[in-house]
């Protein structure tokens, strides 16, 4: 797989939370040479099996991202608008944004505003419109927007919009195409409403219901000027191996499989513990009885901001420790 190219083309793809179809489209088509069979559910995540007569194993990467969402529409023509995840306002203010339609905008605030105490509620979305009546011929009160940033590379780096989690969705498609011949029962899973709640895990890992989980997204990193120690991982320094977060403690025999699998296999790796967020590793482990559940994640600088950073050396070795998974000797019990 030619990486940027897939890559611009998933983060490009209109996707926020409970709208992912658009993206659900373009992972199928890549998936579909490397998977038996293809699923869709109600909440929309695209359910890719390859199948195997050992134990289930789900790979999770989420789909949608953050964005905004139409709730007013002023006299004056500018849009007043909701978040769709994490959005803080001040790393967003005069963000080019674009509509499902293909309209596109600006984000902006009231002039003078502090933006240190803004709020998402008090952003508002500029479509070059005069009137209420020249707004709503161009959106309606419920669409959403999400950034009309640039993808460039730069060294083996990234910096784009939607890194999160269209990397990680990335490195998915990279370990299906690596994956030989595996007695697993495998399920790469592509799931909706992540940055709203983890809400398509939920579901997904109800119907598949897997005897190992593996969440695949990003993580914030400590390498970036002023870092308080609050995470581990560093950009460059491999797959960072999930061992805890604010909604999952990963078993230790997962972290510890995890990490041989990529000392045999020489796959730089790292371990990741962040004390705020969560993956889709939260509602996987809670399913029925609870699921040996373990996160594969990349680095990313500048998360749910515009302009996100990765190395694409690190998305690889995710990809090598994925498929080092699914292609691992496992028991129904770890």
């Amino acid at each position: 797989m030619e990486l940027m190219k897939i890559l611009t083309e998933l983060v490009t793809a209109f996707g926020p939370s409970g709208d992912e179809a658009e993206v659900s489209r373009a992972i199928e088509k890549l998936a579909a040479p490397y998977v038996d069979e293809i699923s869709r559910d109600v909440m929309g995540n695209l359910i890719c099996h390859k199948k195997g007569t050992g134990p289930k194993v789900m790979f999770a990467a989420h789909m949608d991202s953050i964005g905004l969402v139409v709730i007013h529409i002023g006299e004056d023509g500018y849009v007043h608008v909701g978040p769709l995840g994490g959005v803080k306002p001040a790393e967003v203010l005069y963000t080019p944004v674009k509509f499902k339609n293909g309209v596109r905008g600006v984000i902006c605030a009231e002039l003078e505003a502090d933006v240190a105490k803004l709020k998402p509620a008090d952003l508002f979305i500029d479509l070059g419109a005069s009137s209420k009546e020249e707004a709503e011929k161009l959106v309606q009160v419920g669409d959403a927007a999400v950034f009309d940033t640039p993808t460039a590379q730069a060294g083996d780096r990234v910096i784009s919009p939607y890194l999160d989690d269209r990397a990680g969705c990335l490195a998915l498609l990279l370990a299906m195409e690596r994956i030989g011949r595996a007695e697993n029962d495998l399920y790469f899973v592509f799931t909706s409403q992540e940055e709203v709640g983890t809400r398509g895990a939920k579901t997904a890992a109800w119907t598949v219901d897997p005897d190992y989980g593996i969440a695949v997204d990003v993580t914030p990193t400590d390498d970036q000027p002023g870092a308080k120690h609050r995470v581990t991982s560093v950009c460059g320094g491999g797959a960072a191996v999930k061992v805890m977060d604010s909604m999952v403690i990963c078993q230790p025999e997962m972290v510890k499989k995890l990490m041989s699998l990529a000392a045999e296999k020489s796959i730089s790796a790292q371990r990741d513990v962040i004390r705020r967020g969560g993956t889709d590793g939260g509602p996987i482990h809670l399913t029925r009885g609870g699921v040996y559940t373990g996160g594969i994640s990349i680095p990313c600088r500048y998360g749910h901001t515009p302009a996100a950073l990765v190395d694409l050396n690190d998305v690889k070795a995710c990809a090598d420790l994925v498929a080092a998974f699914a292609e691992s000797r496992l028991k129904k019990e770890c």
